[in-house]
């Protein structure tokens, strides 16, 4: 399998090479904690950007060694989620944050709306513009395929550890998410939960604008990040989540397009 950047000065995302025909489209909305040049470090200290602000560790190697198992394309970012939020609608305020689990972003404090415009155009809106175009492509050779997003939380939040092992995220398309669910839960050494520890019905997120307002079946997939934060774990999770995707794909009532009212609207 092979990758490439976009022809953009700086690549805001990566693309996976794959088979348009197996069924699959993996995005990964957080895979890196890079500034684009220009930008310095937003001036926050580089321990910051090593934290789940700054992106969702562990996902792009997943994202990555899945892409090359399954042999289906991928679509990955390449900035830091403190420089922009690709997870996130254009019109959506926490698009810039400044401030992020107790971390100000000095270089975001005076973003205007010219700024907020340039992050959009060159670093938001292209990967989405390359979501479109793969799927766009996918379609032409093949029944829909089923997009799964991998994201990855941390096992404690504000003192609070999270018992989940792994969860899916959804709003309102159950097609991909009961199957997925029971694979994960097909040994019996994970707890898993739905729309934990966030809901998935999010206005123009990556996932309402490429699938449910496309009627694509598709899952939001978040691991516990000390879990993938390291090779033997992301390998551990590579296996159990290659059958699953698999069978996925197979589904037919998967690989259809059907509109289910999304509960943001």
């Amino acid at each position: 399998m092979s990758s490439h950047l976009s022809s953009e000065p700086f690549a805001p995302y990566e693309a996976l090479d794959g088979n348009l025909d197996r069924g699959l489209l993996l995005l990964c909305d957080h895979a890196s904690n890079t500034v684009p040049p220009g930008y310095g470090d937003l001036g926050v200290p580089k321990e910051q950007f090593e934290r789940h602000i700054g992106y969702d560790i562990g996902t792009r190697a997943l994202t990555h060694l899945l892409a090359e198992r399954l042999g289906v394309p991928a679509l990955l970012t390449t900035y830091s989620r403190l420089f922009i939020d690709p997870n996130r609608g254009e019109d959506d305020p926490t698009i810039i944050m400044r401030l992020s689990d107790g971390a100000v972003v000095p270089g975001n404090a005076k973003v205007d709306a010219d700024e907020r415009r340039h992050r959009i155009e060159h670093y938001h809106r292209p990967y989405h513009d390359a979501i479109d175009r793969t799927l766009d492509a996918m379609l032409e050779v093949a029944p829909p395929p089923v997009i799964i997003s991998i994201h990855s939380f941390t096992p404690v939040w504000r003192g609070v550890p999270r018992p989940w092992h792994g969860t899916v995220l959804w709003d309102s398309d159950p097609r991909a998410i009961f199957p997925f669910l029971d694979g994960l839960q097909e040994r019996g050494d994970l707890v898993v939960a739905d729309n934990e520890p966030y809901d998935g019905a999010l206005k123009n997120d990556t996932m309402y604008r490429h699938c449910t307002s496309r009627g694509l079946a598709h899952a939001l997939l978040e691991v516990r990040q000390d879990l993938i934060g390291h090779e033997a774990g992301i390998v551990e999770w590579a296996d159990r989540l290659e059958p699953i995707l698999t069978g996925l794909a197979e589904r037919a009532e998967c690989r259809e397009i059907r509109h289910f009212p999304s509960r943001c609207d």
